[in-house]
């Protein structure tokens, strides 16, 4: 059953068996389980259907240094979905050394390991729509596929390791006949938190208290209560909620908020193939089942371990594209067309010299001149499989013509208590307060992606089939070019087994509160090199056993 909080009258409160707010990635396959399981299930969305600049205006705002993190209301959405409305489909596992408390990674470790999630990633993975749950190419790509870089022998890197993506999966869309048909779920939209309701010791939640659009109230009993309501969010109601702990729910030690992470990702470097463009694919494989795929050069845990640094990945990637020297019309058509392009991936058309100027304006236009065809084929391919087609074409590959590649790399972040999100002193149309992040890098997080990168440099010449050269003195810049990965949302209420160090145990329950869980990337205690969205999943379907158990 799907209802708006607009549409219920009277003051009498809704009760459950469990109640979820937030119907992102997380609360919806969770909701989901719960319901399949004969739990009596109450999920709540504070959003409706649709994007509503209003309601999207809750999300807003401030950020300590604009230029290394975006406005806190893009990328996540306030709305049945969730940010899966917007997101790319990128799906991949943790490895297994992410959960490993490692030595020269402070406050690393989780209290569950890969075996936790192991019976779970398969569910996560049909449910984002990402096909089989196998990422090696050996096995999840059809005979014959061609190799990543021909020749290559990595003694600290892979390229045996795959990416898949979803379609991308619109949870909103695509669950919302599940969750209306299921007689054990009530999905209650336009109803926003405005209170978490604890008894007068703190250790159980009584009601939720949440707000119609027009301010008037609705309160939610419920036996277990679980916050799926993002990285960003999940903190901001725990830290306004402080009616009885005045720092917010869980906040004895200062935790809340701090450890927040994100991913460092940035394009570096030229790598030219001794072979040739013949020599290197760094396109998209169907695997059997029908899903996209990628192969990514990903860095070994015993060189992480040797080396002491985080986990690292890379792709092989088109020149940057606002450098018309690059000689290929597809790019220079992406970049004299980049109005037309979403404004979150518009940032990664800029260059830090200007991309303005009337001689490369002149020279972009040379380019898709002497290239039409190349031009048209690429627009047919962009168009055809990614605006009519079910399942997108998850992004722009292009060989380029000068036949070097740019390194696109993806990194973690380590934990860090001085990263942080705050309440601050202004306050939404709800009356709740504002949310202020002061995203900040480590040391540790550079030298992840120097070593990485000198480590690649080493294995791609000593495999004779190739050389990538960079400038290491750049290294830094290019890291913070785009400071932290847009709609990665990590830790701010980590997992652990310790109360100083952590809000939540190994199955998501907030310390000393019996009955309040969390899901989602929130908890995660370390961002690992992978986007989150699949073990978000996974941990929110190992939840649901345990509340279903309870």
């Amino acid at each position: 059953m799907i209802l708006s909080a607009q549409d219920l009258t009277g003051p009498e409160p809704l009760s459950a068996d469990i109640c979820i707010v937030g119907a992102g990635a997380a609360g919806i396959a969770l909701a989901l389980a719960l319901g399949d399981a004969g739990r009596d299930v109450l999920l709540v969305e504070a959003g409706g259907t649709r994007h509503d600049a209003a309601v999207q205006d809750a999300y807003r705002g401030t950020v300590t240094d604009p230029a290394l993190h975006p406005p806190l209301d893009e990328y996540r959405e306030r709305r049945l979905g969730g940010s899966t409305t917007i997101w790319g489909g990128r799906c991949m596992p943790l490895d297994p050394i992410d959960f490993e408390p490692r030595n020269w990674i402070p406050e690393s470790g989780w209290p569950i390991g890969p075996e936790a999630l192991a019976p779970y990633y398969p569910k996560a993975n049909a449910l984002c729509e990402a096909g089989a749950f196998d990422y090696r190419a050996d096995t999840a790509l059809r005979p014959g596929a061609r190799p990543m870089i021909a020749g290559f022998r990595g003694t600290h890197f892979s390229t045996d390791r795959l990416e898949r993506f979803s379609c991308p999966t619109d949870f909103g869309t695509r669950y919302r006949d599940r969750l209306a048909a299921s007689p054990r779920i009530r999905l209650l939209l336009d109803a926003a938190v405005a209170d978490i309701r604890l008894d007068p010791d703190g250790t159980w939640v009584e009601a939720l208290d949440l707000h119609r659009r027009d301010g008037t109230p609705i309160a939610v009993s419920a036996r277990q209560f679980v916050l799926c309501a993002g990285g960003l969010e999940t903190a901001r109601l725990l830290l306004a909620s402080r009616t009885v702990h005045p720092n917010g729910i869980g906040n004895h030690h200062d935790v809340l908020g701090r450890y927040y992470m994100s991913h460092l990702a940035g394009t570096i470097g030229s790598f030219a193939p001794a072979g040739g463009r013949d020599a290197v694919w760094h396109g998209y494989d169907v695997a059997e089942d029908g899903t996209y795929c990628r192969r990514r050069l990903a860095l070994a845990e015993n060189a992480q371990r040797a080396h002491r640094i985080g986990n690292f990945v890379a792709r092989l990637h088109h020149p940057r594209i606002a450098d018309p020297s690059h000689g290929t019309g597809p790019l220079s058509a992406l970049m004299l067309g980049k109005a037309l392009v979403p404004r979150r991936y518009r940032a990664r058309l800029a260059d830090d010299d200007g991309d303005a100027g009337l001689g490369r304006l002149l020279h972009h236009a040379l380019n898709v001149a002497r290239q039409p065809l190349a031009v048209a084929r690429f627009a047919t391919t962009m168009l055809v499989g990614r605006r009519f087609a079910t399942r997108k074409y998850p992004s722009v590959v292009v060989v380029p013509r000068n036949g070097r590649y740019s390194l696109d790399f993806h990194a973690e972040q380590q934990p860090n208590r001085d990263s942080r999100v705050y309440l601050g002193t202004d306050r939404d149309a709800w009356g709740m307060p504002r949310l202020v992040a002061d995203w900040r890098h480590a040391p540790g997080d550079i030298e992840t992606v120097r070593v990485a990168l000198a480590l690649l440099a080493e294995d791609l010449e000593r495999s004779g089939c190739g050389r990538f050269t960079y400038d290491p003195d750049s290294v830094a810049a290019e890291v913070m070019r785009y400071g932290a990965y847009p709609g990665h949302h990590i830790g701010t209420a980590r997992m652990g087994t310790d109360p100083r160090t952590s809000m939540v145990d190994g199955d998501g329950r907030v310390h000393g509160i019996a009955n309040l869980h969390l899901a989602g990337a929130a908890v995660f205690p370390t961002s690992s090199q992978a986007n989150p969205t699949l073990t978000a999943v996974a941990l929110a379907l190992r939840l649901a056993d345990r509340l279903a158990a309870a």
